[in-house]
């Protein structure tokens, strides 16, 4: 799997331009997340596997479901998380910010594409997976700043609409690219504890 470009990623969501409107779901509370949590999920594995011929999609039974799963199992981390950052910043809040910046640039982002990935509330807690990013530091700092710097484009283009969508739609992409490319290709090992079904507890 090749690295995906800047300008691939952007040309990325207007492939389908059509499908760009599926963000309209935001506006159902709670259904609509839930629905584009889950197709948010299977980006993110069409993103893993070097997929990028468009927005795929959305399936609305599918997602619904595959969203109300995953999003059960993400709440162990992120209370966890929430501690963590909490017990910091009442020790010092200077401390607080540093670990919630440490956190968010060089862990969650990792962990979150493994989670998707293995859709087990064991995947969030694999923090064998910090090893891949100290082995390649310079290519995972690289991921991140692309990361950022596509959704401050698209931040930016949301004065016309259709940043809103492609930004939502990409804030993955280079950290699901990366992981496809150094722990699924390079440890497949790490992929050792995948379920067979993605959406069983």
């Amino acid at each position: 799997m090749e690295t995906i470009s800047f300008s691939d990623a952007f040309k990325y969501p207007f492939k389908t331009p059509k499908r760009l409107l599926y963000v309209l779901w935001l506006f159902i509370p709670v259904l609509g997340w839930l629905i584009l949590f889950g197709y948010g999920v299977r980006l993110v594995n069409e993103f893993i596997e070097g997929r990028y011929e468009g927005l795929i999609k959305l399936d609305f039974m599918e997602d619904l479901k595959l969203g109300f799963i995953t999003f059960l199992k993400t709440l162990p981390f992120y209370v966890l998380y929430i501690a963590i950052v909490f017990a910091a910043t009442s020790i010092n809040e200077t401390l607080g910010n540093l670990v919630s910046f440490l956190l968010g640039f060089f862990v969650v982002p990792i962990l979150v594409v493994n989670f998707f990935r293995k859709q087990t509330i064991e995947s969030f807690f694999e923090f064998q997976l910090l090893d891949v990013v100290r082995d390649n530091l310079g290519d995972y700092i690289i991921a991140v700043l692309k990361q950022y710097a596509l959704i401050i484009v698209f931040a930016i283009l949301s004065i016309v609409l259709v940043g809103i969508p492609a930004m939502f739609f990409t804030n993955s992409i280079f950290i699901a690219n990366l992981y496809g490319r150094l722990v699924e290709q390079r440890h497949p090992l790490a992929l050792k504890s995948q379920s067979n079904d993605p959406v069983t507890m």
